[in-house]
């Protein structure tokens, strides 16, 4: 049966596709099969931990006070950091937001479906997500906050509209969802009263209904309102829950509340409002931290926490010293603020995990925790790295691709493809001379300051290969090959570009200030 996104194809909805699908594996054991069930085994019940994938928008490396920020208050956040892992070398799936989104929910880079950027593309229904797999395993599902995969809504009007971009998180495996499309004021997002929440292009849908009440004030605070019940009624019901939770904060709108402004008076008005909304939405994973305590799960919870990608341009976000911001190949743009808090779980609480990582292996991450296999043989581009967690492993052994176009400037003079192994870090624009080529031991350099290739030409060429690899494969993917569906067709075509501007290789000698 296909599972296409023309709309015509759209008399079934994915979540009556997924009703049949498991209608079908009842048949296995009667010699039927069913393709996304049949190779599923069901995690015994000490196994199943309850999973959250938390996410903040634009904030920078070093926004965090576990990462050396005074000045922002994140004493939550902070603690849940301090006592779980901190993922010091952790990296969103691209240096912006949609892209980094779809590899949380697929383990799989966004080139293999055609997110290009953000608002671009929508989220193929063919590809295989979290929620879905974690849904048949038992697990109740939900999202809240951002969405950006795609239209969240058939009666949604704004950017990235239109039947061909929908991609509605209920055919993604979500029992409830609370979402908007894009980013939102992160203070009244929709007037003091509320009064522009009937009326806005970019409303809260919440399980598909435009929200009209309770949406004025803190937008992490909204969203935590409706974060909770969830929760509590999930472990009522003696199940195990998983929830996505992207806040927009600190995303420009960015405003804070008149209490939170106050606690950063010395500073300027966007500063204020910039600190404020972060302070704000570590308050209310304060309020989640709580509930779990009150409930007796927070010690089975994995709990993850990053960004989606480095700070915004002309924001007071920081990136700790990284080279570049968001939209940049470098370590400011890609490189995230993360950790795991999981007590019970076999990591080693209060560490530090030095090895890199990225949003790409949260899926793999969790299925193999859990004992549960992928419906077939597509590649995915993350690694399960609990065993890097753990202690079990101490080298990363499968790279980190990435691969993303804008100017020059707004890219802060990266190259637009790259790749992280265990220490090195190699980016290229693929030009005729390489002479744009870089390469970088981020273990001695995590800044980005000294380009080492002439010194390593040969591991640069290693690399310079397997990404290559990487492209042909994402290609293959992008055209359908991983799906085995004969009717589809994506929705843009293959996007091969690769920079043409050559790259400075000079050497800085003054590292950013944190």
């Amino acid at each position: 049966m296909s599972r296409h996104l023309k709309t015509e194809h759209k008399s079934m909805t994915r979540r009556e596709f997924m009703a049949g699908i498991i209608a079908a594996g009842s048949l296995v054991a009667c010699g039927g099969s069913s393709a996304l069930t049949s190779t599923i085994t069901s995690p015994q019940k000490k196994q199943r931990p309850n999973i959250i994938l938390m996410m903040t928008d634009d904030m920078g490396w070093g926004d965090v006070g576990w990462n050396g920020n005074t000045i922002i208050k994140t004493p939550h956040l902070d603690n849940l950091a301090n006592s779980g892992v901190r993922l010091d070398r952790f990296y969103s799936g691209a240096p912006v937001c949609s892209p980094t989104r779809a590899t949380c929910l697929t383990g799989r880079h966004y080139f293999r479906y055609g997110i290009w950027k953000a608002n671009q593309g929508a989220l193929p229904t063919q590809e295989v997500t979290l929620p879905e797999m974690l849904k048949q395993a038992g697990y109740t599902t939900g999202h809240f906050g951002k969405w950006h995969l795609g239209s969240p809504n058939r009666k949604y009007t704004g950017k990235n509209s239109g039947d061909k971009h929908l991609a509605l998180p209920e055919w993604f495996g979500y029992d409830e969802h609370f979402v908007t499309h894009h980013a939102v004021a992160t203070w009244d997002p929709y007037g003091p009263t509320g009064e522009k929440a009937a009326t806005t292009e970019n409303p809260y849908w919440h399980n598909g209904e435009r929200v009209i009440d309770n949406v004025n004030g803190d937008d992490s605070r909204i969203m935590m309102d409706r974060i909770l019940p969830f929760v509590n009624q999930s472990v009522e019901a003696e199940k195990p829950f998983f929830t996505v939770i992207w806040f927009h904060a600190p995303h420009a709108p960015v405003k804070a509340g008149p209490d939170y402004q106050a606690m950063y008076s010395q500073y300027t008005e966007l500063e204020q409002n910039y600190y404020g909304c972060i302070t704000a939405l570590d308050d209310q994973v304060g309020r989640l931290k709580t509930e779990l305590t009150n409930l007796g799960v927070l010690d089975d919870t994995m709990l993850w926490f990053c960004s989606d990608n480095g700070p915004e341009k002309g924001r007071p976000g920081v990136t700790g010293g990284h080279r570049g911001r968001k939209r940049s190949l470098f370590s400011g743009g890609v490189g995230s603020p993360a950790f795991l808090h999981w007590p019970a779980g076999p990591a080693k609480q209060g560490s530090i995990m030095e090895r890199p990582a990225s949003t790409l292996d949260y899926f793999p991450t969790i299925m193999e925790t859990l004992e549960v296999d992928l419906p077939d043989h597509r590649a995915l581009d993350g690694l399960n790295i609990m065993p890097l967690l753990s202690g079990d492993e101490s080298k990363r052994s499968k790279p980190i691709p990435f691969r993303f176009q804008s100017g020059k400037g707004s890219m802060y003079g990266s190259p637009t493809a790259g790749m992280i192994d265990d220490r090195y870090k190699f980016l290229t624009n693929y030009s005729d001379t390489g002479e744009e080529d870089m390469l970088f031991d981020l273990y001695e350099d995590r800044y980005e300051e000294n380009n080492i290739i002439a010194d390593h030409p040969d591991h640069a060429q290693k690399l310079k290969t397997e990404l290559k690899r990487f492209l042909a494969s994402a290609e293959k993917s992008h055209s359908g090959g991983d799906y085995g569906d004969p009717d589809f067709e994506p929705l843009s075509k293959w996007s091969p570009t690769l920079g043409g501007w050559k790259v400075s290789n000079k050497q800085r000698i003054k590292k950013k200030k944190k």
